[in-house]
């Protein structure tokens, strides 16, 4: 039981995170003009909106990511194989965006809306990945292990010594 209860949390803090990124980069490029003119109640509702989206792509990514790397551990991971998992739970989150929205959507919006949530799904994943991985650093050195055993990831060594 607590095994699912440590998942549940980290879904949900997965969710959170995006979210407020999400929200925020949505508020801030509100701010700059990117989205076009507005008040700012409207760049608060956008901001609002973009957060809810954020909590979703979360969620899915963090059950894609459960349900694809199930036995690894974040250090056994590399960075680029989490950020395509959050590419592809961005693309997904696309679908259910466009899908839910109203009508059957055309192939270009279901590619451009895809290619877009999908970039935005992979870069949180690697902030996500760099985030955990850099506290678990800190619990590592605080708890007083050795900076030597902190460093690449079996994955990561592989690729190093193969050249790939």
């Amino acid at each position: 039981m607590k095994k699912w209860l440590r998942r549940l949390r980290g879904v949900i803090g997965t969710a959170f995170t995006w979210a407020a990124v999400w929200g925020g980069v949505a508020f801030i490029l509100s701010l700059t003009g990117f989205f076009g003119t507005g008040t700012f109640s409207i760049y608060v509702v956008f901001a609002t909106l973009w957060g809810k989206v954020g909590f979703v792509g979360g969620g899915i990514f963090s059950l894609v990511l459960g349900i694809a790397e199930r036995r690894r551990r974040f250090d056994e991971m590399s960075l680029p194989r989490f950020g395509i998992w959050g590419g592809v739970g961005g693309f997904l989150l696309s679908l259910l965006w466009l899908y839910g929205a109203g009508p059957t959507p055309t192939l270009a919006e279901i590619m451009s809306t895809g290619v877009l949530m999908g970039l935005m799904g992979a870069g949180s994943a690697a902030g996500s990945l760099a985030l955990a991985r850099r506290t678990d650093d800190r619990q590592v050195l605080d708890a007083g292990a050795d900076v030597a055993d902190i460093g690449l990831t079996e994955e990561e060594k592989r690729e190093l010594l193969l050249g790939n």
